[in-house]
């Protein structure tokens, strides 16, 4: 075996030697400046990231999340109808105080009392026309409101008129240039494209259920709802949307004295008043929404680098351990993390490492597969090139007895190679059990006393433990674990001298089961304590050169190892001879599989 391993390693001296060579061969002559290639890296690793598809569904999603909120809340905000309520509230309490001070200051006795002569002679004898109410009429007069209008209105901003009990309009804030109001609209044919979409937009946020404000001019006022309802006696307040998409709030109230209704005062607001206020609000939420838009992405991107690019990393790996089987690949290490990504690397370099190892060991099987095939047949050969030119028939005879010695061997190798081959594919595709090793081992030890395979050795077993309390159970296949015990217990047997016995020991050693197979033979040499576990390896001087293939022990290894256990053997010491020096009592196998 060692020197079949040596020129494996020399080979990979060159192959490390030649790439190192050549990655210095690649290397530049000229020194590079730092600060260009840090920049160029960054560019790199961002300009990877933006294209990665798990970078670009991490920041669509988050992306996508805020932009429904703020869309939400710019939508749905209660700021809007609270501005709208506050603002008709306080138009209508300024309307009460300037309907009051009109009522007080700016109506006007005309000095004439209307007498009805059909009146007078319906009246009786100690009846009188009426009182001052029914005879006197206070009209609004427009140039004296004018100045108390002027007075009261420019600093609210708002539009004021007044109507008459008629409906017909007395004064218009907007005429007398109190408050300078925006124009009416244009018509929407003059509106260009970028116009019509905004005015569209405007129209669309803002309307919802309110009705389409319309500009009466000089029309009657009955026309607008509050002002009918303020010369009925009562006070109203309406929300309407313009045009232009824009809220207009407007109250009525009636103008009074002595408790007549003397005209009707509307306050409302201008077409932007609102707007401003929303759209000043909207634009904070917008600027908010962008800074954390801003924030939101350059976390997914750490997110997106934290998880694109050590799984990048990781499957560029995979795709190297592809491609270059003959030559190992390192997969980056990323255990560190205690995530996902450091359970994925670990169980990637675990695969790998367990790939590359099964790999060597196919290639180590198959050479020394062909190694050991081959004096097999050459023999055979040599034998049957032989076999005409022998001259007498005791000749002829020893070559013929060598080519069946040659071709029961190559049957037990064969039959050897092919278990050992299908090992592996076997224990993977069979599912773990429990096994129950008491049992187990108790049947192959009847077995092995009633065969005792040629050998007048018999065998006792022995389960140490506290009484009934200790069980003998493991996970793995019980037809496998029972080949190893039977492999030892023959192995044992074949060593051991007629009339002695063959011990099996199990017991409990800590969190594992201990198989021991202790025999009264003539032990293990020092130099072959190792080597006995070796393929093809095989030391019976006792035994003819061929009667033995050498994979017993292998395929025995192989299987405790698949089932996460442990095989050693060792020799059992004896008293000392007659000058002191340490004898040996015979060879014990250990096997330790874990506990279930």
């Amino acid at each position: 075996m060692l020197d079949r391993t040596q020129p494996d390693q020399s080979s990979n001296a060159e192959d490390n030697a030649s790439h190192g060579a050549s990655d210095h061969e690649d290397k530049p002559v000229a020194k590079s400046r730092p600060p260009l290639n840090w920049f160029k890296r960054a560019g790199q690793f961002f300009f990877a990231l933006s294209f990665s598809s798990l970078t670009r569904r991490i920041v669509s999603l988050n992306l996508a999340g805020l932009v429904a909120l703020v869309a939400s809340i710019l939508y749905l905000s209660q700021f809007r109808a609270g501005l709208i309520d506050a603002r008709a509230q306080s138009l209508l309490v300024q309307a009460e105080i300037i309907a009051g001070a009109i009522g007080a200051s700016a109506t006007v006795q005309t000095n004439a009392i209307t007498v009805d002569p059909e009146r007078l002679l319906d009246l009786k004898l100690g009846e009188s026309y009426g009182g001052p109410d029914d005879s006197l009429d206070f009209p609004i007069n427009p140039e004296r409101v004018a100045p108390v209008l002027r007075t009261l209105i420019s600093p609210t901003k708002t539009r004021a008129r007044i109507f008459d009990p008629n409906g017909s309009v007395l004064l218009d804030s907007r005429d007398l240039d109190i408050v300078r109001t925006q124009p009416l609209p244009p018509p929407s044919d003059k509106l260009n494209l970028v116009e019509r979409a905004t005015v569209a937009v405007r129209l669309w946020i803002n309307r919802g259920d309110l009705p389409l404000y319309r500009e009466l001019g000089r029309e009657n006022g009955n026309g607008y709802v509050e002002v009918a309802d303020a010369l009925q006696g009562e006070k109203r307040s309406m929300v309407r949307v313009n045009a232009r998409g824009e809220v207009i709030v407007s109250v009525a109230v009636p103008v009074l004295r002595s408790r007549a209704i003397h005209g009707a005062l509307m306050l409302s607001t201008q077409g932007d008043d609102i707007d401003q206020m929303v759209t000043a609000e909207r634009l904070a939420i917008l600027k908010v929404g962008g800074v954390a838009a801003a924030v939101m992405i350059m976390l997914s991107l750490l997110l997106a680098s934290t998880i694109a690019g050590p799984v990048r990393r990781l499957a560029d790996s995979a795709e190297r351990v592809r491609r270059r089987i003959k030559t190992r690949v390192e997969i980056p290490d990323f255990t560190r993390r205690r995530d996902e990504i450091g359970h994925l690397s670990g169980a990637l370099r675990d695969m790998t490492n367990a790939l590359y190892k099964r790999i060597e060991a196919i290639e180590m099987f198959a050479a020394d597969v062909a190694h050991e095939l081959k004096n097999p047949l050459t023999s055979l050969r040599s034998a049957v090139e032989t076999l005409p030119l022998a001259r007498n028939e005791n000749s002829r005879a020893r070559l013929l007895e060598v080519i069946e010695h040659d071709v029961k061997r190559l049957d037990r190798l064969i039959s050897d190679i092919s278990d050992a081959s299908r090992l592996d594919a076997e224990l993977q595709r069979q599912d773990a059990i429990p096994v129950d090793l008491k049992r187990l081992l108790g049947t192959l030890v009847s077995v092995a006393n009633e065969t005792k395979l040629g050998h007048d050795v018999a065998v006792e077993a022995r389960f140490e433990g506290r009484g009934g309390s200790d069980t003998f159970s493991v996970t793995g296949h019980d037809s496998r674990l029972g080949q190893v015990v039977s492999n030892l217990l023959s192995n044992a047997q074949s060593f051991s001298e007629a009339g002695s016995k063959v011990r099996l020991t199990c017991r409990r050693v800590r969190g594992e089961i201990e198989i021991v197979v202790d025999d009264d033979g003539p032990g293990i040499r020092d130099d072959a304590l190792e080597r006995i576990f070796e393929r093809f390896y095989t030391d019976r001087p006792h035994q003819g050169f061929g009667q033995n293939s050498g994979l017993g022990l292998s395929i025995s290894k192989q299987i405790v190892e698949a089932h996460g256990g442990r095989i050693w053997a060792e020799n059992r010491a004896g008293p000392p001879d007659e000058d002191g020096a340490p004898t040996v009592a015979g060879a014990r196998f250990v096997v330790r599989l874990p506990a279930l």
